[in-house]
């Protein structure tokens, strides 16, 4: 990273505190693609590139380490090193904040009724014939009732991966991962992971059809279609997740002990 880019980035940021500046310069760095994964940090070299002292410069490294830009190693060829920020890992950072707090499935499908559509509509353009041959091999995945548990497990990911690959087609990458967040979220919440492993038959006949006129008017590239055939679809996946949640509710009082 050249001195005068740095310099130029910490003046447009005088008002954060000199910490934060450092901690900028250095996330500029790496978006520009001018600091790589496995990267290391020098120290003295970033003291001197900055014209500060080792104190500010730590605590600048410490926020990056927090934010898991960069990771630290002690011992013999240790120091900090820019880490690769996947989108997987970006997903964990965010899942360990909002599992604290209280995120329900109607929280989920808030969002995913209003951005699912979109980033199917926006996913017309680039989808291409491997595209769609990866959606139909996931719908085989499903369109069945399962053996046992792991293949209900396994065909309930599918169901999800499904939209994952439309999402990774679409030309706006702020909503691909946005959606391909929602859709972690619903692999992993512990509420939606009860629901997945219950022996309750899934009528996915009405969700398959959905998928099979979605993956049609995306090959017309009927934008008006596809916005309405995925908003249907969203809505009636939230109703089937919600009505499985209150089964799921009604067993576990029924089976508690009495009062």
């Amino acid at each position: 990273m050249q001195t005068e880019r740095a310099g130029a980035v910490l003046q447009m940021v005088k008002s954060r505190s000199l910490p934060d500046q450092i901690a900028d310069a250095i996330v500029e760095g790496i978006a520009a693609d001018v600091l790589r994964p496995g990267q290391r940090l020098i120290e003295l070299d970033l003291a001197r590139q900055f014209a500060v002292s080792r104190v500010p410069l730590r605590e600048a490294l410490k926020t990056l380490e927090v934010q898991g830009l960069i990771r630290t190693k002690t011992g013999p060829g240790g120091g900090a090193f820019i880490e690769s920020m996947t989108e997987t890992r970006a997903m964990s950072l965010l899942s360990n904040y909002l599992f604290t707090r209280q995120l329900s499935i109607s929280n989920i499908y808030a969002l995913r009724k209003a951005l699912e559509p979109l980033v199917a509509v926006s996913a017309i353009g680039n989808i291409d014939a491997k595209g769609f041959e990866q959606l139909h091999q996931l719908i085989t995945v499903y369109d069945h009732e399962p053996a046992d548990e792991n293949e209900r497990w396994t065909q309930r990911m599918a169901e999800l991966d499904f939209h994952g690959v439309v999402a990774s087609y679409s030309d706006n990458v702020l909503l691909a991962f946005i959606c391909h967040f929602l859709q972690r979220l619903l692999k992993d919440l512990a509420v939606c992971k009860d629901i997945y492993q219950r022996p309750e038959p899934v009528e996915r006949s009405v969700g398959i059809d959905y998928q099979y006129r979605l993956i049609d008017a995306m090959r017309r590239r009927d934008a008006d279609a596809v916005l309405q055939i995925m908003t249907d679809h969203m809505q009636h996946a939230e109703d089937a997740m919600l009505g499985l949640e209150a089964t799921l509710e009604e067993r576990f009082l029924s089976d508690g002990p009495a009062s």
